[in-house]
């Protein structure tokens, strides 16, 4: 079993775009409501879904702040890459790498596109 994660965003393309450039992933679906990403196995990582599209009661309302009591948490292979990535893209840190003495890895956060609070861990 394992969960495939899906958050509501205000454009497709462009978070699609976020998250191939800080991660690898692929896009596997495409489109302007719906998209799948996977990592360089094929396995889904995260899907994003359009504000409002289908109709789902927790994404009907764009003007609620985002991920309120969600964190995005990854855990990557390669903590440096996925760094000099974000940086690179010159993406929103909130906080640049250091070690968690609760995960007990080095890890950095960053804010998406959304807003979307995301921990990428090695």
């Amino acid at each position: 079993m394992r969960l495939e994660t899906i958050i509501a965003v205000k454009d497709i393309p462009e978070s699609s775009k976020f998250y191939q450039t800080l991660l690898g992933l692929t896009s596997k679906h495409g489109g302007d409501t719906f998209e799948i990403l996977a990592d360089s196995n094929n396995i889904t990582v995260l899907c994003l879904h359009k504000w409002g599209e289908h109709e789902h009661p927790t994404m009907l309302n764009v003007n609620l702040p985002a991920g309120n009591g969600l964190i995005l948490f990854f855990r990557v292979p390669d903590l440096n890459r996925i760094w000099e990535n974000a940086i690179n893209a010159h993406y929103k840190i909130e906080k640049e790498p250091h070690y968690n003495p609760n995960s007990l890895k080095n890890q950095f956060i960053l804010r998406d596109i959304d807003d979307y609070y995301l921990i990428i861990s090695e």
